[in-house]
Parts: structure tokens; sequence; C-alpha cells
């Protein structure tokens, strides 16, 4: 005979994956973050190669050669990494025998692309503007933002993740002519070590 302490851990388990979406994999935060650093080393070599990736290089980055292939590693970047979590976080969930197309991912995904969306938006007038030493600072608060707001959808693990994005953005924001390393350690440094951790906790 089953003990009340077992079923009431089952029924929390039932109701925790019918609100939450719980398929995401850590392997896919390591990967992202792999990919991230890959372009930041792109984008080191594009604007401050061989000096460091330190200082005010906004005339090179306005540069007609330079700008596009920046914008062309970033969209590279972020393809990838969603493509790389929605494919391992399908084979987690048909390894858990759970639904990764659910009201619950649903709303993981509303929450999560609704502030992406309007950051995207936002960077891009920055760039159209001119505002180019604001981009990396912007594109790490509203990831951040994104991730606090999606916590609520997902493994609660995540708001961590989004707390530091957060952190390093508005420090960002204050020292601009870092914004790549700062881009590098919230993107690239940070995702690895997330992703190391919940692969740990949860997908092992």
């Amino acid at each position: 005979m089953r003990k009340p302490e077992q079923e009431l851990a089952d029924i929390k388990s039932m109701m925790e994956r019918s609100t939450r979406f719980l398929s995401l994999s850590g392997l896919s935060g390591i990967l992202a973050g792999v990919y991230a650093l890959i372009a930041a080393a792109i984008a080191y070599s594009l604007i401050y190669y061989p000096n460091l990736p330190i200082g005010f290089r906004t005339s090179y980055i306005n540069d007609d050669q330079v700008l596009p292939k920046l914008l062309l590693t970033a969209s590279a970047v972020l393809i990838l990494s969603l493509g790389t979590a929605w494919l391992l976080s399908k084979k987690k969930s048909q390894r858990t025998a759970s639904k990764i197309w659910s009201p619950a991912s649903k709303r993981f995904l509303t929450a999560l692309m609704i502030p992406l969306i309007t950051g995207g938006i936002f960077c891009l007038a920055l760039i159209f503007r001119g505002y180019l030493v604001i981009v990396a600072p912007a594109t790490l608060i509203f990831y951040g933002l994104g991730l606090l707001n999606a916590s609520n959808h997902t493994l609660s693990d995540i708001k961590y993740l989004g707390y530091c994005q957060l952190g390093l953005g508005i420090l960002s924001a204050f020292f601009p002519g870092y914004g790549l390393i700062f881009w590098g350690l919230g993107f690239g440094v940070l995702h690895i070590i997330y992703g190391t951790m919940m692969y740990y906790k949860y997908d092992r």
C-alpha cells in the first residue's frame, strides 16, 4: 500500500507537469554558450584585433563591411541556439514521455518571447540611430527580463540565470567600452555554467 506522502508527491508532480514546461535541456544551454563564445571571438576579430577587446571602436562597427557581418553573426547564434534548444528539448520530452507542444510550453514561449522580441526591435532602433555602445547592455537586460518572465512557467532555476544576465547588463551600461566582454560573459560563460548545472541536476 502506498504511503500518503508518495501519493501527494505524485499529485504534485502531475500538477507541475501540467502547468510548467519541464523539457528544457541543460545541454542546449551549454551549446548556446559555446555558440556565443565563438560569435564573441568573431566579433573581436572584426572590431578589435589585434588590440585588446576594450575601449570604443564605434568607427569600426559603423563600417559598411563590419556591421552587416556582426548582425549576420548574431543572427546565426540566435538561430543555432533556438534550433538546438528545440531539438534537445524534443528529445528530452520523448525520453520522459511528455508533450513538447502543450499549454505549458505555449505559456513559457509567450512569456519568454515578448521581452525578447521587444528587446530585438529596440536594439535594431539603437543600431539604426547609431547608439551602438548601448546594444550589448540592452541585449543582456531584455534577455534577463525574458528569463525572469518565463521562469514562472518552467524550471524555477532559470530565474537565477535571469538575475545574472540583468546584473551584467546593468553593469555593462556603465562600462560601454567593455560591451563585448560583458556580452561574452553573459551569453557565453553564464550559459555554459547554467547549462552544466541543469544537465547534472535534471538530465542525467
